[in-house]
């Protein structure tokens, strides 16, 4: 269970100062419409929402589709929400672009939409609360080259090519190997749509075809899990970066068959997304982006305060 503590602890805040809110026939009722709901990654964003709720007075929903490849159903639930006429809305894209025209419903109708986690291609969201991605893959691009000696051969396996999470950690990853180490050799970018069956796999299929590799880095939690798998089936000993947190990846670097991940502040995301949706219905400044922070994590820093508050199972 997340306590209040935690939570406060995890978004950076040592206090929270709700506004008076109105009486329950004025609720406040802000949607949130989520990338999935099977991650533990989502669980913790659900919970930072929730928490965020209770502390502003307003009543939230989260949903998301039962997979990260599920385009379709994530916009018939973004308009099934928007139906209900919030007052604000909260939305993590699967696809960056093919929400847009109902997001531009929502503008014109005066619901603020807050982006959380992956943004849109578009101007529309008053905010996103979000990883700064680019920078966080460009960190496990580091992490990697220094266990692998800066020099070898290299494979990704991503959750998507479309939305701005899978686009933005695939590419800090590489922008950061291209300009830093030039006698590592990307030999194959996959996608494995955050499936940890499908990035199973995909990792062996990498592995038969590159028997030098040295390592490989899983862009979200479903594909580093995945990769972890396909690596012990082979019986295959690599480098093996992941994303997120949860009950597997924690064991797999405990165990040492993963050397380490970047963690988010899923808890914060959430928080954050309905705390701006809130700011932005009583006319209050916001930053285009609201950065809410990452860590690299492994078997020797799991246990510090710092970063044990962000690590999630």
């Amino acid at each position: 269970m997340w306590n209040r503590r935690i939570l406060l602890s995890a978004i950076g805040i040592t206090a929270v100062i709700g506004f008076a809110g109105p009486s329950a026939a004025q609720e406040i009722y802000i949607p949130l419409v989520s990338k999935g709901f099977q991650h533990q990654f989502w669980q913790a964003v659900k919970a930072g929402a929730e928490q965020a709720a209770k502390d502003n007075n307003v009543r939230i929903t989260f949903e998301g589709p039962d997979s990260e490849t599920m385009v379709d159903k994530q916009i018939d639930m973004l308009s099934a929400a928007l139906a209900k006429n919030p007052k604000a809305i909260g939305f993590a894209a699967l696809d960056s672009q093919a929400a847009i025209p109902l997001l531009r419903k929502a503008q014109a109708a005066k619901i603020p939409v807050v982006a959380f986690d992956s943004g849109v291609d578009s101007d529309i969201p008053v905010t996103t609360a979000t990883t700064n991605n680019l920078a966080a893959a460009a960190l496990a691009a580091d992490r990697m080259a220094e266990l692998i000696g800066g020099e070898g051969d290299v494979a990704l396996v991503v959750h998507d090519q479309t939305s701005r999470t899978g686009i933005d950690r695939r590419d800090g990853f590489l922008n950061r190997v291209k300009e830093k180490y030039p006698k590592i050799n990307i030999v194959s970018v996959q996608y494995g749509s955050g499936d940890h069956l499908k990035s199973t796999e995909i990792t062996k299929s990498i592995l038969q075809a590159n028997p030098r590799l040295k390592g490989i880095f899983g862009a979200n939690e479903g594909s580093a899990i995945g990769v972890v798998n396909g690596a012990r089936e082979m019986n295959r000993k690599i480098v093996i970066i992941g994303y997120d947190s949860g009950k597997q990846q924690k064991q797999a670097i405990q165990e040492g068959l993963m050397a380490g991940a970047i963690t988010q502040n899923p808890v914060g995301i959430g928080y954050k997304t309905v705390e701006a949706a809130v700011k932005a219905l009583k006319g209050e400044k916001l930053d285009k982006v609201i950065d809410t922070g990452f860590f690299y994590y492994d078997k020797s820093n799991m246990s510090d305060p710092k970063i044990a508050t962000v690590l999630y199972d």
